[in-house]
């Protein structure tokens, strides 16, 4: 059985879109697994959701299909060819009979979202019951990327401000050198912030408000600003969760113990060579077999095997 949702990080990577349920204008965000799905809806004024397991799934199945014995499995891949055209808001329809409608109830509570398809010569229905989603999922999914991509484009705006400075700067060094423009309908003006602010949120305002009535504002380049912020989020967090590299292994010292015991041990052998070729050749032919056999016989150590050692 899968996990009930799609991790944080994996919905957080997909983009809102505009979709139109109904007449009603909404942003979605969905994900569907093998045998589950996360679904979010937002009007800008609330933001439902719906968490679906492999078990959840087939419990509603068979509540609004009485017909239906088919494990999920069976089923699903239609359900999400049905279902993904609708929250992804594409022209293409995977099924010419697929019927949608939604239902919003009036205390601001839950939103409904009924499909309604054909499933091998029988009706398949199902069911979006998306409840309000919790502020966090809210913060995660909605506000931190806006508050970010808000941040990130005052700052655009205020690098755009200084150049206009460094251009208007370096027209005014030309003039004064005596270039002049072929064409007069290319001068502007000198660029002043405080001017150009001002003028700025007087006309923009009226025509952002009368824009919000019709569409949410998410369109492409939007999209894609959200998904920027969005993946360097996600690096960020691994690169932080990432463990710090181990320290490198200490430098090996040499063993002067063991350096001191082999040049002492070599400048035995070497006395003991010495002496030896003082010896006559007398001693020398002596038969070594005695001093072996006197020896005590050393019997080698067993090894010990098993657990123990």
């Amino acid at each position: 059985m899968e996990a009930r949702g799609a991790p944080t990080e994996v919905l957080l990577q997909r983009p809102w879109l505009p979709v139109s349920v109904s007449g009603c204008q909404l942003l979605a965000k969905s994900w569907f697994g093998e045998t589950a799905y996360h679904v979010l809806l937002t009007d800008m004024h609330c933001v439902w959701e719906e968490r679906m397991d492999s078990a959840a799934i087939q419990k509603r199945a068979q509540e609004l299909n009485k017909r239906l014995r088919a494990p999920v499995k069976a089923f699903f891949s239609h359900l999400c060819e049905v279902a993904q055209p609708c929250l992804t808001g594409s022209d293409g329809r995977a099924d010419s009979e697929a019927q949608i409608s939604l239902t919003r109830q009036e205390d601001g509570g839950n939103v409904s979202m009924k499909l309604k398809s054909e499933l091998a010569g029988l009706p398949f229905y199902w069911e979006f019951d998306c409840a309000p989603a919790p502020v966090t999922v809210v913060c995660v999914q909605l506000v931190r990327p806006l508050l970010a991509m808000s941040h990130l484009l005052q700052r655009q705006v205020k690098q755009l401000g200084g150049l206009l400075v460094r251009k208007d700067a370096e027209i005014q060094d030309y003039r004064e050198n005596g270039a002049t423009l072929s064409r007069e309908r290319l001068q502007t003006d000198v660029f002043e912030e405080q001017a150009y602010k001002e003028d700025f949120m007087s006309k923009a305002l009226p025509l952002l408000c009368s824009e919000q009535l019709h569409s949410l504002g998410f369109d492409g380049e939007f999209q894609h600003l959200y998904a920027a912020v969005t993946q360097t989020r996600k690096r960020k967090r691994q690169t932080e969760e990432e463990p710090p590299p181990p320290p490198p292994p200490p430098a090996e010292e040499p063993d002067l113990l063991a350096s001191s015991l082999g040049a002492s041990v070599s400048s035995e052998e070497e006395a003991a060579g010495a002496k030896t070729a003082d010896r006559p050749a007398v001693q020398q032919s002596l038969p070594v077999t005695s001093n072996a056999a006197q020896r005590p016989s050393s019997k080698p150590k067993k090894k010990k095997v098993g657990l123990f050692r």
